[in-house]
């Protein structure tokens, strides 16, 4: 795929979100082994790793799905481990799913109401106007009241954006969202993630589509069987000795 041109990358603050030490076991299998991560307001950060390497139970850690074994996640300084996925959510963590799970037999419109009514801690009345302006940045406007369960994939995509916006989010979970998609419906999702972080939320991807996260992310962060094993400039995590084994199999 053509990687999009750059973009100046927003100026980054204060660590908002992290994660100290996280463990997480299913039975004797030790998905998360004292995993680390932190997150700046502002920044966006790749998450890459092998399938099995724990990238999305991370994000079921953090979004509050699951509860660790061990360890610490805060968010704006506070301890959220007690906080249930709802409270998270109104806290400022939204997330989207790798396979879009939307309400099918509610509209476009009615999906995105839901996330703004029950996640966004600010929200007054429906919001109707607000989730109206998400369904229009996100392109989905002119579906706005077609049943979810007849968009097609990119826009089931772009419907998992909208929804998790109107919960209000200052970091964004998104786990493989380019996934199964072309080269060019990528690059437009590339721009709008893009203009969502543009917006001053901070994003947090996983992807297998490398060349659509070395186009948004900051740092690039690679996990292999739960654990750290290396991050920072995205160009030289991707060519580095230690990610070209765990992916490739190349000894160097």
């Amino acid at each position: 795929m053509r990687p999009p041109p750059a973009t100046p990358s927003p100026i980054v603050g204060e660590t908002v979100l992290e994660l100290r030490g996280i463990s997480k076991s299913f039975g004797a299998l030790k998905v998360i082994d004292d995993l680390t991560l932190h997150v700046e307001e502002g920044e966006a950060v790749g998450i890459v790793g092998p399938n099995g390497a724990g990238k999305t139970t991370m994000f079921n850690l953090i979004s509050g799905e699951l509860l660790p074994d061990a360890g610490s996640i805060e968010f704006d300084r506070l301890v959220i481990i007690s906080n249930p996925s709802y409270l998270r959510a109104r806290r400022g963590i939204g997330r989207t799913f790798q396979i879009p799970q939307p309400f099918n037999g509610l509209t476009v419109f009615e999906n995105v109401v839901v996330g703004y009514s029950f996640g966004n801690v600010d929200a007054g009345g429906e919001g109707h106007e607000q989730c109206a302006e998400i369904l229009r940045a996100t392109g989905l406007l002119p579906r706005a009241n077609d049943a979810a369960g007849t968009l097609t994939l990119l826009e089931r995509k772009r419907l998992e954006l909208a929804r998790a916006l109107a919960t209000g989010p200052r970091v964004l979970l998104l786990d493989e969202i380019a996934g199964g998609l072309t080269e060019h419906e990528v690059d437009e999702l590339v721009e709008l993630i893009r203009s969502i972080r543009a917006g001053g939320v901070s994003i947090v991807w996983i992807e297998h589509v490398v060349n659509a996260l070395l186009a948004v992310v900051d740092r690039l962060v690679a996990i292999h069987y739960g654990r750290n094993l290396i991050e920072g400039n995205p160009h030289e995590v991707m060519s580095s000795p230690q990610v070209r084994e765990v992916y490739l199999g190349i000894e160097e």
